[in-house]
């Protein structure tokens, strides 16, 4: 079972965490998954990564936009090209 984590994370307080995904790491460390927990996410500097819920097309994830992730639903990053640092809050 691969441990990997594709991300660095620093943990702010109890709902909220900062992490930076590494670009230059393999595609198949970026898999679906689902959270226990709902949880809202903003990306906190420019890149051309991509977001994709299940059974839905990818969309762009943009500075300081906020996509709300609900719990136990399928959603993906899809890797881009430069580093991707977002915020993480739960709820």
């Amino acid at each position: 079972m691969n441990t990997i984590k594709p991300y660095t994370e620093v943990i702010i307080d109890n709902r909220t965490r900062i992490r930076t995904f590494d670009e230059t790491l393999p595609y198949d460390l970026y898999k679906w998954h689902y959270d226990e927990q709902p949880r809202v996410i903003q990306p906190l500097n420019d890149n051309d990564w991509k977001f994709q819920f299940d059974d839905e097309l990818p969309i762009d994830l943009y500075k300081d936009g906020l996509i709300a992730i609900p719990k136990g639903l399928y959603h993906r990053l899809i890797k881009g090209t430069t580093p991707l640092t977002i915020k993480i809050i739960e709820y």
